[in-house]
């Protein structure tokens, strides 16, 4: 199996206090890791790159823990998750999905019994390419008030061999949502869904 190798991390937090309307006594709090890693799979086609999501698994666990402690240390307040990934020119969509289960998961294991499934988005681009993650309650993909998009990317990544793989995650709703729906208070935990 490649070696998984990091050329650097980028950790981005955000306070919004108001999107035009009052500002919030608490403000909305979210963030992003990313990494930049080589693509091992970059410059031809390999018919075998699931090995690759096991390496994957231990930089998962290491991202999302840079991003809890980022966002103020406490697992236990994260309420929303996504992730995603940007394939430099030299690969292909198809390895930017190999991050779906180590990012995922990863997230998932820290947060202790997030049930939603974890939103994703990919693609292929050159360096500074923006991507938008969407995001989603942790315990319910039907919460409204958590429907969210962080937009992320590094000035200088990907190169055409690398990979910029991202975790997000928020500490509550939009700063002021009020489009209806479940309420986190009501959710019941049981599918994933509601």
């Amino acid at each position: 199996m490649p070696e998984v190798k990091i050329r650097k991390f980028l950790i981005i937090t955000e306070d919004i206090f108001h999107e035009g309307g009052p500002p919030a006594a608490k403000p909305h709090r979210r963030g992003a890791v990313l990494a930049v890693i080589e693509n091992p799979y970059a410059g031809r086609y390999h018919a075998d790159i699931q090995p690759f999501m096991a390496d994957l698994k231990p930089l998962g666990l290491v991202m999302a823990r840079k991003l809890v402690e980022a966002l103020g240390g406490d697992a236990k307040v994260i309420e929303g998750y996504g992730k995603g990934a940007i394939v430099g020119q030299a690969g292909e969509s198809e390895h930017a999905a190999l991050w779906h289960a180590p990012g995922g998961y990863a997230m998932r294991d820290l947060l202790g019994g997030a049930k939603a499934i974890v939103p994703s988005t990919k693609k292929v681009g050159g360096p500074g390419a923006r991507l938008d993650v969407p995001v989603t309650h942790i315990s319910a993909s039907y919460v409204r008030s958590h429907f969210d998009a962080i937009e992320v990317g590094v000035p200088d990544a990907p190169r055409a061999n690398e990979m910029v793989l991202a975790l997000v995650m928020t500490l509550g709703a939009r700063v002021h949502n009020r489009a209806g729906g479940l309420a986190a208070k009501d959710i019941k935990g049981e599918d994933g869904l509601r």
